[in-house]
């Protein structure tokens, strides 16, 4: 890895060294991007030109060490990294620029509106703050991505809906009746929805932790892989799901905007194979 380049991300001090905070931030990138080396490998082998979209990217930590350690060396591939505020775009643009990083694009503004040229072979997300997960997790479903790696951030929306649920089982009830435990079980089952929504469009998906709790409490990797195009147990699950603690996130809301609603059969066309690139 380029010395100057982690220098210039700020994940070494002028001198060169490892502070804890920088420690911190590059083994939690250092192994997402380990863990994404199966889909990358896959990406490689099946496409000609991937493209790798960075959601909600940030500083462009994990775009900027995916492009130094896997499409540079390579020598083929792009990558594309969507931030809606325009100051850490310029950085990221201007970062690229200096390290040769020629096929690394950044598109500023909101992810659900980011225009895409292509499918994405791999969609990532790391500590995208709470809806801006969902919406990585919507680009990807809408886009056939065949891989999709989220790392969720704080996520405060179904607490909000936990609040106004009033669920007639009282066991339910009581799982939600306290703020701390609202703020717990929302962000728990916000992750539910989203792998049971990536399973609902097809998708293997593969639930398991970023790095040990010691360094992040947002800590949770959610990894999923394009089987097939539908599986309607996992509808069923979801609609169970939805139905008993009355709520709607944000990953359901947009994907039924965009007519691919998690909860409903598809048409016959939608549960086509896809065909490989």
């Amino acid at each position: 890895m380029s010395i100057e380049l982690l220098k210039d991300l700020h994940l070494l001090t002028r001198e060169g060294q490892l502070n804890a905070d920088a420690r911190r931030k590059l083994k939690q990138i250092r192994h997402l991007v380990g863990l994404l080396k199966p889909a990358l490998d896959d990406a490689m082998a099946r496409a000609t030109d991937p493209l790798v979209v960075d959601c909600g990217a940030g500083k462009s930590y994990l775009g900027a060490l995916l492009y130094e350690l896997v499409l540079g060396p390579a020598g083929r591939g792009s990558l594309v990294a969507i931030e809606a505020r325009p100051e850490l775009s310029a950085q990221a643009a201007a970062r690229a620029a200096r390290f040769g990083q020629d096929r690394f694009r950044v598109a500023t503004g909101a992810i659900a509106t980011a225009a895409i040229t292509g499918r994405p072979q791999v969609v990532t997300a790391l500590h995208a703050c709470d809806t801006a997960t969902d919406d990585a997790l919507a680009l990807a479903i809408a886009t056939n991505a065949d891989h999709v790696a989220v790392v969720p951030c704080c996520q405060a929306e179904v607490a909000r809906q936990l609040e106004k649920a009033r669920p007639q089982d009282p066991a339910i009830a009581s799982l939600f009746a306290h703020a701390l435990h609202r703020r717990e079980l929302g962000s728990h089952l916000t992750n539910v929805v989203r792998g049971l929504v990536l399973e609902a469009h097809g998708y293997k998906v593969t639930v398991t932790e970023l790095v040990g709790w010691e360094h992040s409490a947002k800590n949770e990797l959610i990894l999923g892989k394009r089987a097939h195009r539908y599986d309607a147990a996992a509808r069923a699950k979801l609609r169970a799901l939805l139905d008993r603690f009355q709520i709607e996130p944000a990953i359901v809301r947009e994907l039924a905007a965009r007519s691919l609603d998690p909860r409903t059969e598809p048409s016959p066309e939608a549960t086509r194979e896809p065909t490989s690139p």
